[in-house]
C-alpha cells in the first residue's frame, strides 16, 4: 500500500527505482513521464539507466503504470489508487472532528502471533491508524475521525487487519486506564517534530534559489519525502493530546514545499530536453 513511502525513515536513503518512479508519477494528477526523463531522474540518485528501464517494465506489467504514447508513461488504475492513498496527507485535517473523549478500540488478543507476515500486516495497519496498545491485545486511538469507528474499521481492514478483529467504540474508562490511554503518545515529541520539520523546510527554501538545479532537485526530493512520510504516519491526535495548530502549520509548510519541489523537478527534467 505504501510503495511511495520508503520503510526507512533515513532522510538520506536513496529511493529504489520503483519508489522514485511512482513518486514522480504520483506527484500530481495525470502526471506523465517519458523514458528519457525517468532515466535522468534515476541518475540523480545513482540509479543506472538499465535499472530504471527494468523498473518501468515491471511497473507496467504489474498494472501500476500504463503508456500514453511511445516511451511515455502515467499511473494506471492501481497506481492512481496508491497515489491517492499517500496523497491524502494534503487534506487529512478535513477528515477530523473535535474529540468527545471516546476511544476507537481494536482487540487482537484472540489473534495468533506465529504467522510473521500476518503479524507484520496487523502491526503496520494499527500503527498507520495511530493506534497504541493500552493493554495486551487492546489497541486504542481517540475517536476523532469524522466518520468514527466505521471509517477506522474500514481503513484497518483495507490495510491488512484480519476481519475477525473486533473494532469498536469504548467510553468511560476508569481513571487509571483513562490516564494511561492519554499518555500513550509522546505529545511533546510530536510537537517537536512539527517545529523541527517546519524549520528544516524554511532553511531549505532560503537556500534553494542559490543551489544548482540538480542539487535543488535532490534536496527537495529527500526533504519533501521525509516531511510527507511524517505526515502520512502522523497519528492525527486531537486537542488536548497534542497542539493541533502546530500540526496544521507544519502541514501547510509541507504543502508549500511540495509545490516548490514539484516546480524544481519540472525545471530539472525539462533541462535535459
Amino acid at each position: 500500500m505504501l510503495d511511495l513511502i520508503p520503510d526507512s525513515a533515513d532522510e538520506h536513503a536513496a529511493p529504489t527505482p520503483r519508489q522514485l518512479l511512482l513518486k514522480l508519477l504520483g506527484s500530481r494528477k495525470d502526471e506523465e513521464l517519458d523514458a528519457a526523463s525517468a532515466v535522468r531522474a534515476g541518475a540523480l540518485f545513482g540509479i543506472s539507466p538499465n535499472n530504471t528501464r527494468v523498473a518501468l517494465a515491471r511497473l507496467q506489467a504489474a498494472g501500476l503504470i500504463e503508456t500514453v504514447a511511445r516511451g511515455a508513461y502515467r499511473l494506471g488504475a492501481d497506481g492512481q489508487a496508491l497515489a491517492q492513498e499517500v496523497g491524502a496527507w494534503r487534506t487529512a485535517e478535513q477528515s477530523l472532528r473535535s474529540w468527545d473523549g471516546g476511544w476507537v478500540t481494536a482487540s487482537t488478543s484472540a489473534q495468533g502471533r506465529s504467522d510473521r507476515k500476518e503479524l507484520r500486516a496487523r502491526q503496520r495497519a494499527l500503527a498507520f491508524l495511530g493506534m497504541h496498545e493500552l493493554e495486551e491485545g487492546l489497541h486504542v486511538r481517540p475517536d476523532n475521525f469524522a466518520d468514527g469507528v466505521l471509517f477506522v474499521r474500514a481503513r484497518l481492514l483495507s490495510l491488512g487487519l484480519e476481519a475477525q478483529v473486533p473494532v469498536f467504540l469504548a467510553t468511560q474508562f476508569d481513571d487509571e486506564r483513562e490516564a494511561k490511554a492519554r499518555g500513550l503518545w509522546d505529545s511533546q515529541q510530536l510537537e517537536r517534530t512539527y517545529r523541527d520539520g517546519q524549520r528544516r523546510i524554511e532553511d531549505s527554501l532560503g537556500r534553494l534559489k542559490e543551489m544548482p538545479l540538480e542539487d535543488a532537485a535532490r534536496e527537495t526530493y529527500f526533504l519533501g519525502d521525509q516531511a510527507i512520510r511524517q505526515l502520512v504516519f502522523d497519528p492525527l491526535l486531537p486537542a488536548p493530546l497534542v497542539s493541533v495548530a502546530s500540526r496544521q502549520t507544519f502541514r501547510e509548510a509541507v504543502r508549500h514545499y511540495d509545490a516548490v519541489g514539484h516546480q524544481i523537478w519540472r525545471d530539472y527534467l525539462a533541462s535535459s530536453v
